[in-house]
Order: C-alpha cells, then sequence, then structure tokens
C-alpha cells in the first residue's frame, strides 16, 4: 500500500508540473519548416525571404519592424527621432546609440566599427550588396563616443530609417568579414554560411539548399533567453506538406508561407494542432510583363537598350498590356486559391493606407472590354488561328513562376482567360530553391527572367515606400555587370518615374510623401510593365504548444523568435 501511494503522489508531482496527463512537450528544440529551402545566410548576398529569415536567428539590426508597422529597439537604446534629437533638424544625421554590453556570441563585444564596416562592405564598388539601396545616400558614418553612431546623408533624408533597420540591413562583425570586401564577398564561404552574430541563436551546421540547425546563444544579452537550446530550419518540399507537419502530423513547430488551397488549409488547422496566422502589410503577387526581348537566339536578350531597339516585340505596346490585365478575374483568384490570406490587388502599393492609391482601387474583369482594346488596336487574328499579332509577331508568351500549388493554379487560370482575348500561353514552373536562388550560373532564376511574363511577390521592407520604389528605376535592371543583384526585374523605364522618386527622396513627412508614392504607384499601372493580382497577407501556422509567436508583415517572421517558448497543452 505504501509502495502505491508513493506512485501516486510521484503522479500527481509530476502531473502538476507538467500540466495535466501527460508531459509537457520537449523545449530543448523547435522545428521551422520554410519550403523555399536556404541557399546562404548572409543577407547581403541573397534576394530571397528565405535566406533573410533564417539569418534573422543570428544577426540583428539596430531596430525592427513591429507587426504595427512601428521600429522597436534591438541593438539599439532607442529610436531617434526630430523630438528627441536623434534627427537633426535639417534631416542630414541620425544618431544611434548602442545598448550597452552587447557582445558576439563568440564573446567579443559590438562596438560602433562594425556598424561602419558593414555600411563600408555593402556599399563597396566592386561588390555585389543586394541590399545595398538601404544604404543610399549615406556619405559618412562616424563614432562620436559613448557608444554612439552619427549617420550622415549626403542630401536630407526624410526617412532616415533605412541604415541598419529590419532584419534586410543587419549588423555583421568586422573581425570576421574584414578579408570579404568587395570583389571577395561570395567567396567567403565560412563568413556567408556560418556568420558570427549577436541574436539568440548561432549556427551549428549548415547545409545549403537543405537544412540549417541552430544553438542557442550563450552569450546572447537577455537573461533566459532563448526559450530553446536548438532550432532545426528545414527546407525543401512544398507548402502543403509544410502545413500538414504542423498542423496534423505534429512534426514540426512552424511552417512558413502557406500557398495553398484555403479549404485544404483550414481542413487541416481543424485537426486542432496548430493554428493559421495572417498577417497583411505591403506584399503583393503580381506579374511583370519582360520589356526586353528574351528571345534564345538574342545575344542581349537580358539588356533592355536606352535605344528602344531591344524591347520586347508586343509587351511594350500599352493595349497589349491593358488587355492582358483587364482579362484577369482577381476575385476569383484571390477569394478561391488564396483564402483569409489574399484581396484582389489593383494597386503595387497596398500598404500602409496613408500609401494607397484610389486611382485603381477597383479592377472588374472584363473579357469584351480586353478584345475591344486589342480590336481598336488593330492587334487582330488575321489568320483566323485564334492567336492575335502585333506588327506581324504572333501574341505567343511564356509565363514562368515558381513550382507552388496555388500559383500554378493562377497561371491555368490567366492562361484561359488571356486565351480568351486571342493570346497563347506556354505555362513554366521551376522549383523555388533554384527560381529564387539566385545562382548567377543558372538560367532558371527569377532575376535571369529568360520569359515573357513571370509572377511572384515581394512588398515594401517597412512602411515607408521608399526601398520599394527604387526597384523600377531606369538602370537598376538585374544584369551579368552586377551579378544578377538589381531588383528591376521586368526593365521597367520611364523617366518621368524617375523624377517622381528623385522627388520622393528629398520630400519629408509622412502625408506629403505618401502623395508621392502614389503618383508613382500609377505610373507603373500605366507602363504595363507590372501587373498586381493578389494583396498578400503572410500566411504561416505555428503548433499549438508553440507560444510568443507575433506574426509580422513588415519584417521577418523570425523577428522575436528570442521569445518562443513551449506552451502547455
Amino acid at each position: 500500500m505504501r509502495f502505491k501511494l508513493m506512485i501516486v503522489l510521484a503522479m500527481f508531482i509530476l502531473s502538476t508540473l507538467f500540466g495535466g496527463v501527460g508531459l509537457a512537450q520537449d523545449t530543448s528544440e523547435v522545428t521551422i519548416l520554410y519550403w523555399q529551402a536556404v541557399s546562404i545566410l548572409n543577407p547581403y548576398l541573397s534576394g530571397g525571404t528565405k535566406d533573410f529569415d533564417a539569418a534573422a536567428l543570428i544577426l540583428e539590426p539596430l531596430a525592427s519592424i513591429a507587426p504595427d508597422g512601428t521600429m522597436v529597439p534591438d541593438l539599439a537604446e532607442f529610436i531617434p527621432t526630430l523630438e528627441n534629437g536623434g534627427v537633426s533638424e535639417d534631416l542630414t544625421t541620425i544618431t544611434w546609440k548602442l545598448k550597452e554590453g552587447v557582445i558576439w556570441s563568440d564573446g567579443s563585444p559590438l562596438t560602433v566599427d562594425d556598424l561602419i564596416f558593414t555600411w563600408q562592405y555593402c556599399t563597396h564598388p566592386e561588390g555585389g550588396c543586394s541590399t545595398k539601396h538601404f544604404y543610399n545616400d549615406v556619405v559618412s558614418m562616424e563614432d562620436i563616443g559613448d557608444n554612439q553612431i552619427k549617420i550622415t546623408f549626403g542630401v536630407p533624408k526624410p526617412n532616415p530609417y533605412d541604415p541598419f533597420v529590419s532584419q534586410s540591413a543587419p549588423v555583421l562583425q568586422q573581425a570576421q568579414f574584414a578579408d570579404c570586401m568587395g570583389a571577395q564577398m561570395s567567396a567567403c564561404t565560412d563568413q556567408n554560411f556560418a556568420p558570427i552574430g549577436t541574436g539568440p541563436f548561432m549556427v551549428d551546421e549548415f547545409r545549403p539548399n537543405d537544412v540549417v540547425t541552430y544553438v542557442a546563444n550563450p552569450n546572447y544579452r537577455e537573461e533566459g533567453k532563448p526559450h530553446f537550446d536548438r532550432v532545426v530550419f528545414k527546407g525543401g518540399g512544398d507548402a502543403e506538406s509544410a502545413a500538414r507537419a504542423v498542423l496534423e502530423t505534429g512534426e514540426a513547430d512552424y511552417a512558413w508561407n502557406l500557398q495553398i488551397s484555403p479549404a485544404v488549409l483550414s481542413g487541416m488547422e481543424a485537426a486542432g494542432n496548430g493554428t493559421v496566422v495572417v498577417a497583411f502589410a505591403s506584399s503583393v503577387e503580381r506579374l511583370m510583363l519582360n520589356q526586353a526581348d528574351v528571345s534564345p537566339d538574342n545575344p542581349d536578350r537580358s539588356v533592355r537598350m536606352p535605344d528602344g531597339s531591344n524591347d520586347h516585340p508586343f509587351l511594350t505596346i500599352p493595349e497589349v498590356a491593358d488587355a492582358m490585365s483587364l482579362a484577369i478575374d482577381r476575385d476569383i483568384i484571390a477569394g478561391q486559391l488564396y483564402g483569409a490570406g489574399g484581396k484582389a490587388a489593383c494597386n503595387m502599393v497596398n500598404g500602409p493606407p496613408v500609401n494607397v492609391s484610389e486611382t485603381y482601387l477597383g479592377c472588374s474583369q472584363d473579357i469584351m472590354g480586353a478584345n475591344a482594346i486589342l480590336d481598336g488596336a488593330g492587334i487582330l487574328d488575321s489568320d483566323g488561328d485564334g492567336i492575335r499579332e502585333a506588327n506581324g509577331v504572333p501574341l505567343r508568351v511564356q509565363y514562368q513562376t515558381s513550382t507552388n500549388a496555388v500559383r500554378q493554379n493562377t497561371q491555368a487560370l490567366i492562361k484561359q482567360w488571356w486565351s480568351e482575348i486571342g493570346i497563347e500561353t506556354e505555362l513554366r514552373n521551376i522549383d523555388a530553391a533554384v527560381f529564387f536562388g539566385g545562382d548567377p550560373a543558372s538560367p532558371d532564376t527569377y532575376q535571369k527572367f529568360y520569359s515573357d511574363i513571370q509572377m511572384f511577390t515581394s512588398g515594401t521592407s517597412g512602411p515607408d515606400a521608399e526601398t520599394f520604389m527604387v526597384r523600377w528605376i531606369c538602370g537598376a535592371d538585374p544584369n551579368p555587370d552586377n551579378g544578377w543583384l538589381g531588383r528591376n526585374v521586368p526593365r521597367h523605364c520611364n523617366p518621368a518615374y524617375d523624377a517622381l522618386y528623385e522627388t520622393l527622396t528629398q520630400t519629408g513627412g509622412v502625408e506629403a510623401r505618401a502623395e508621392i508614392v502614389k503618383q508613382m504607384n500609377d505610373l507603373l499601372i500605366e507602363s504595363g510593365a507590372l501587373i498586381p493580382l493578389v494583396f498578400r497577407g503572410s500566411v504561416s501556422a505555428h503548433s499549438n504548444s508553440l507560444g510568443g509567436v507575433d506574426m509580422n508583415g513588415w519584417d521577418s517572421e523570425m523577428w522575436n523568435v528570442q521569445d518562443w517558448y513551449r506552451a502547455d497543452m
């Protein structure tokens, strides 16, 4: 009897400690699934969200963007403003103060010199930094003592919060990357695959295009954090299998970017093992109409000539782009394929609300109207084969995107609608790890864009749209000379747009800047180089046993991974 009482008492103690009839789930490890596998852990050498997010567990900026669009300090003591004197009255300087006592995971102290080095590293003239635009107009950075850095801009900077703000512009350790400047950036494999950071975790093992294993940073500044000893950041597969692993089988804790059928996703969530979370910010799924002639026999297929000699044979004709846009039923795409994670979009800039133009808020499908536009432009089916011709060239397009069920379903719908206006479409999908991988040797990356049409999603890196709108200025095309890291993927060029962008860089005040952004948005739509489809929320899922997740559409979804913990079930 005494022995039985001891067993009962032990079971009671365990139940009290671990919550209910079973033991609490393992707090030593958390598993994250990104179906686009990580290629590199240096965000300055990548254009992919999956690489930025994987690096966010290690590297930190001065400040992050919170889910509500406000800035919160990371390595900084506070956010500098005009009111507290951190931003100068003439808008040419901003002064940040580092938190005291921050050290790198190798035990060495974080210093202002690390920030200055990071700027020099990314802006080196022989380098290929993909987020170099975050340091636009910076002419100097100086250590002014007391753990403070003064950043000086060559022009008044109405939005001085690009350098070192968000997970797109974190701080690198000078001691580790000192020999990786300029042409050596990509050659520093050890550094790019295992950067030393100040964040909550550090790299234990990295197998590119497969999995990253992290361990807790013993020198992380917040006591008691992170709450996990290890993180497994697994890539590959597809969105549906990632969702199932979290919502149905419980094999993983977090699944990212769940572009799958709303009905399928809801059915998985009904299993009761996990929760679907959505955050809207500014991401827009859009079509890009290549403005250059990408014929395989064209030696300059990746370049759009300033004199127009290498323009696409018909995608630069405004009536063609207008008809292609008008033929699309965005409500069907958003409602049936995206569910809670999508809204029909007619604008390139969809958030925050102050930046949203009212000119193109509505864009209902009109097949008859699209046909009328082409008829009126003399773009007719002259030989009766069902395909229209422009200047004697049949309207046949290749339309590519990454391999993903929602995107392939979108392709199929659009192909059908375009066939109804006399445009023949060849569909192509490319493995996401290749498409977004940025391998300069691959012909299948989105930067190369060796196709007529392509589709993917991106948005503003923060509530201010300047770093988003810079993507479509003349001369910012990806090409061999810049290592294919240019952001103007469709090769759009409009001097009027560039003039507005220049004005934006010199204008202060949220409202005044918003009016310029709206005009730029309208010019992009009118250009025909971009056709918005869906205002996308970020849709992910986490296990019900994972607490602390604060879904973020403005910054990395990993922005507060140090706060994640194992919740009682």
